[in-house]
């Protein structure tokens, strides 16, 4: 696959996931807790500190998905290896990091103010899990760009 064809392809899928996550932060979630408001009229009170805090964790869900879009356009120059790659990937690690913390941190304030079920946490957790795995392997992959931007500059003063 040539590079401006998986640059585009690329694209294709953070265009793909952005548009997903448009319709489940704005329309699956929201309906979701209507749904639990009318079988339990006592989580009326702790439906809209979910939305709020749920809404916030996309905030950096989609600055992944913008430096996703910076490095794909990179990709797309034939520069793929490059310094500016392994920066945005080392900032999708700590974004996702970011996103990781928060979302344990109020899950767990959710369930000390019994806002939240054990369950829920239990759930949490996983999520936290891959969220974290994600949050590594971006770090990795940002290190190995790192290298591979190194060995090229040194490669293109040879020729």
């Amino acid at each position: 696959m040539k590079q401006k064809e998986l640059a585009f392809w690329l694209k294709f899928i953070i265009i793909g996931t952005a548009v997903c996550g448009g319709i489940i932060y704005a329309g699956i979630i929201p309906h979701f807790l209507k749904y639990l408001v009318e079988q339990n009229s006592f989580a009326e009170k702790n439906v809209l500190p979910w939305l709020i805090s749920i809404w916030v964790s996309a905030v950096p869900c989609y600055v992944v998905l913008l430096l996703g879009w910076f490095v794909s356009s990179n990709i797309g120059k034939d520069n793929s290896f490059s310094k500016e790659n392994a920066k945005h990937l080392k900032w999708v690690s700590f974004m996702a990091l970011i996103d990781v913390v928060y979302y344990f941190v109020i899950n767990v304030i959710f369930l000390l103010l019994d806002m939240s079920h054990p369950f829920v946490m239990g759930i949490a957790l996983i999520i936290c899990f891959c969220g974290t795995a994600f949050s590594v392997c971006a770090a990795a992959l940002s290190h190995l760009v790192d290298k591979a931007s190194v060995m090229k500059e040194e490669n293109d003063l040879t020729i």
